[in-house]
């Protein structure tokens, strides 16, 4: 267990699957409220699309998400196991029939690709086909002196796929690591985070420069709707004619000066149709022209057109990916209630963040998470703010009579026993020892620190090495 020694009582014990955003705050609002919690973490670092999905010039922002995170994970009612993922490690069914748990919250994201509807187009995939986690996931760790995954070499007039804002983080990325090649190539010193913060346009005009003297085209952004349908901007619910038309103004002027400021091409009202294939490589896309009528994307009859190019990167989305023992409603898991989360084969299993949502939005993965565990609460443990109250009035009591009272107030509400809770304990602890965890979260984070891209180019600069410029 934690360093911290988290106090036994009859109570409710909770495992939470993933530490992101949204499980890491419906962890700490189970533990606020005196639950017991233990959040098996896939990877080593349990931040999710912060650390994978947010690319990592967001340096700020990637720091303080970090920050809560591990405030919420340190809390003295939470356990920590990294490096056990759902259905690699652990079985969904034998963690609802086995190990007793009052609830189980399936935070593990959304990591699957959603796969382009063209036929034989995934033969390719590192092949001239790279879809956006994998793509993401290399932007966001190459630079660290440990890193052993896969390395991409980002070639001019790549294809983009999409049209959300996680294609638009692609495009900037694609942007970013062509230019910053062509810069070295002259002996031109700048970095990722220069190029992201004054822009493209900005850097290459203190040089005189332009795309085209790079020898540079751009990559092209295709979208299957128009660019007002973007999301760039929310639209609300109830808009009157008046506001939408502010709306789709708004997104238009936005991605305009997104592509003043990174140098990109859109092509909108394009649906991918066919594959180009050159040497056993995929070579370009065959697009088809298309039409919004009534908000459905309609594919226009004889507009086959070829678009080369020597990388195509899908944009258009993340699902779950599927577990064994989940039952699949299409892409997504089959729920009860999305508002809830409920799993319909389980009254106990409960899903929350953007594997519900889809969305890989901080504020979107972290609201939901909270609405979860609060509905785990009051609804299906039926445990509130003044039950754990009540537990803090007994808190300096350390005999039986302590646990017999606590026993006596919780009775009617389906917790465990203590007995229960150490055993289940220990079944953690076996997973702890496994993976080499001590049980002390600060210690283990201290030593998986995520190495920063600031200080990878500090050190650089410092010695002068041309590694990232």
């Amino acid at each position: 267990m934690d360093d911290q020694e988290m106090e036994l009582y009859p109570s409710h014990f909770v495992a939470v699957l993933g530490g992101a955003v949204a499980g890491s705050e419906a962890a700490f609002n189970l533990a606020q409220r005196g639950i017991k919690v233990i959040v098996f973490e896939q990877n080593p670092r349990p931040y999710g699309k912060i650390e994978d999905g947010l690319p990592k010039w967001h340096v700020k922002l990637q720091a303080n998400e970090i920050s809560k995170i591990d405030k919420k994970l340190s809390h003295v009612n939470v356990l920590f196991v990294p490096n056990i993922g759902l259905g690699r490690d652990l079985n969904i069914i034998d963690l609802v029939k086995n190990w007793g748990f009052s609830a189980i919250l399936l935070a593990n994201g959304a990591w699957r690709d959603r796969p382009l509807q063209i036929d034989g187009i995934d033969e390719f995939v590192g092949k001239g086909l790279l879809y956006q986690n994998d793509f993401v996931h290399w932007f966001n760790h190459y630079h660290e002196s440990d890193y052993a995954g896969e390395h991409y070499q980002i070639p001019d007039s790549a294809i983009i796929i999409g049209g959300g804002l996680a294609s638009l983080d692609v495009v900037k990325i694609v942007m970013i690591e062509t230019v910053l090649a062509a810069l070295k190539k002259l002996t031109i010193q700048t970095d990722i985070l220069e190029l992201e913060r004054e822009s493209i346009h900005k850097v290459l005009a203190r040089y005189n420069l332009t795309l085209q003297k790079l020898g540079l085209k751009g990559c092209t952004l295709f979208y299957r709707r128009r660019v007002m349908d973007m999301p760039l901007a929310q639209m609300p619910h109830d808009a009157s004619p008046e506001a939408r038309e502010k709306v789709y103004l708004a997104r238009k002027k936005i991605l305009k000066n997104f592509q003043d400021k990174y140098l990109f091409k859109v092509r909108e009202c394009r649906v991918p149709w066919g594959i180009i294939t050159n040497n056993a490589r995929l070579a370009g896309i065959i697009f088809k022209e298309t039409e919004i009528i009534n908000s459905r994307v309609e594919v226009k009859n004889d507009t086959e057109h070829n678009v080369l190019s020597p990388l195509v990167i899908s944009a258009v989305g993340s699902i779950p990916v599927p577990i064994e023992g989940i039952d699949m409603k299409g892409e997504l898991y089959d729920l009860t209630d999305q508002e809830t989360g409920q799993l319909k084969q389980f009254n106990n299993v409960f899903a929350l963040g953007n594997v519900v949502t889809g969305k890989g939005n901080i504020i979107a993965s972290s609201e939901h998470g909270k609405q979860v565990a609060t509905h785990v609460l009051e609804h299906f443990l039926v445990w509130r703010e003044e039950d754990y109250e009540k537990i803090f009035q007994f808190s300096s009591e350390r005999t039986k009579e302590r646990v017999d009272k606590i026993a006596n107030m919780l009775n009617e509400k389906k917790v465990l026993s203590v007995d229960k809770i150490r055993s289940i304990i220990e079944k953690v602890e076996s997973y702890q020892r496994n993976t080499g965890y001590s049980g002390n979260y600060a210690a283990w984070i201290s030593k998986h620190k995520l190495e920063s891209i600031v200080d990878v180019i500090v050190a650089q600069r410092q010695t002068q090495s041309p590694n990232l410029y």
